[in-house]
């Protein structure tokens, strides 16, 4: 029997200022909440010139999740 392939979900977000760059005791309580959650970072992006960083996580996609997710919008 072939295995099953993994699924993942992504997440990305910017953290950093303008005026105050990105703060490290911040960066780690961010991540710190992410492994929490399950996500591993897999890679982080300078955004020249505006003291900014996007931060790339992943983790398995759940049944929960996709679940979730093929569910039709309720507006």
């Amino acid at each position: 029997m072939a295995e099953e392939f993994k699924q993942w979900e992504y997440r990305v977000q910017t953290v950093g200022s303008l005026w105050s760059g990105v703060k490290a005791d911040q960066l780690e309580q961010l991540l710190n909440e992410w492994g929490e959650e399950g996500w591993e970072v897999v890679s982080t992006h300078i955004i020249e010139n505006a003291n900014k960083i996007n931060v790339i996580a992943k983790r398995l996609l759940s049944p929960a999740t996709k679940r979730l997710r093929s569910m039709p919008s309720q507006n």
